[in-house]
């Protein structure tokens, strides 16, 4: 089968049509996809050009934002046919392990990441467990479905279940690339007032149509003028602040942003360390800081229910979408930080 596979850090991935196809067996509860498309991601970015470690080491097919179509099925599988469309999640869990029995199958201590400990999605074929994946409804196109896997499930965990937005909260994202914008949307289904804030006007615009009640551009302003703008706006201060970007700078912008009381959500990853760090505040005024890794599986089914009725919208997200024979351009579009989310089509 065709594949775009990473061997190693700061070099493209080499597209190959020999790459192994997955074989099914009898009774292994295992089902094989023809891969419609799969989204990029900056954690794919990561692997590629920064050295950040995969779980498996290269060579390996990179790519967790997957949907497609069931092409064979093992015997002992009886919930999908030929055909059916499906999502497959960016993480699966291991069910057994003390974080999967209290509900926090996120955080799982033997996951599973498409793309990183085993193969991914950049390519015509996946071998996956049936029991993982969900039917997606034939209202969400494949071609932009596929980016609810990550793109929009890993914001409504930040939302729903780390940072708990409320109807009537302030809540401010500071970073509006795939993951930030669709923070803001998922504030805007749980009945909060997003705040955008970005240094590119585009982005602003897309926070905008997507529920932002206020947009701040933060390209002329210094640490002091982004925080005065966000307890302007909110009078006093934000109640849950959502870093998306993963820099120790815009981190303690968000912290800074925050009313008594309030919570920062961090979202982006960054391996850098915050000096500085203000330990009395958290302490006298009772702030909350809290990581969001990913979405939980059980959570995927109501966030598919709400792309399928319209609350969440995955189409406009969608700005570039490259053949597979072409992923190393398709990758170079967000290097270039162009769109919002880039996907690639991974069938001839």
């Amino acid at each position: 089968m065709r594949a775009a596979v990473f061997e190693k850090v700061k070099t493209p991935l080499n597209v190959k049509d020999d790459y192994p196809t997955p074989v099914i067996s009898g009774t292994s509860g295992n089902v094989i996809i023809d891969i419609t498309a799969c989204g990029v991601c900056h954690t794919d970015i990561g692997f590629i050009d920064h050295g950040v470690p995969t779980g498996k080491t290269p060579p390996l097919i990179l790519g967790h934002e997957m949907a497609g179509k069931i092409s064979e099925f093992s015997d002992d599988v009886t919930t999908f046919k030929k055909g059916d469309p499906v999502l497959v999640p960016a993480v699966t869990s291991c069910g057994i392990c003390s974080q999967c029995r209290t509900g926090r199958e996120n955080i799982c201590s033997n996951q599973t990441f498409y793309g990183s400990n085993v193969d991914g999605g950049f390519a015509e074929k996946i071998m996956v467990p049936a029991k993982d994946i969900f039917h997606l409804p034939s209202e969400i196109p494949l071609e932009e479905g596929c980016i609810i896997a990550d793109a929009i499930s890993t914001p409504y965990h930040a939302v729903k279940n780390r940072g708990q937005v409320r109807p009537g909260d302030w809540a401010v994202v500071i970073g509006c690339g795939g993951i930030g914008l669709n923070t803001v949307q998922n504030i805007k289904v749980a009945g909060g007032f997003p705040i955008a804030v970005d240094i590119v006007p585009e982005k602003l615009e897309i926070a905008k149509k997507l529920g932002a009640v206020e947009t701040i551009s933060a390209k002329d302003l210094d640490d002091r003028g982004i925080v005065g703008a966000i307890r302007k706006i909110t009078g006093g201060g934000a109640d849950i602040a959502f870093e998306a970007i993963g820099n120790p700078a815009t981190f303690k912008q968000a912290f800074n942003s925050l009313r008594t009381g309030g919570r920062l959500v961090a979202v982006g990853y960054s391996p850098k360390r915050w000096d500085g760090f203000d330990i009395g505040r958290v302490m006298f005024r009772e702030m909350e800081i809290v990581g969001s890794l990913g979405c939980r599986t059980v959570d995927y089914p109501r966030i598919i229910d709400l792309v399928k009725n319209g609350s969440l919208v995955v189409e406009p997200l969608v700005t570039a979408k490259y053949p597979l024979s072409e992923i190393n351009e398709g990758f170079d579009v967000m290097r270039r930080g162009e769109g919002v989310r880039t996907v690639i089509l991974c069938q001839k």
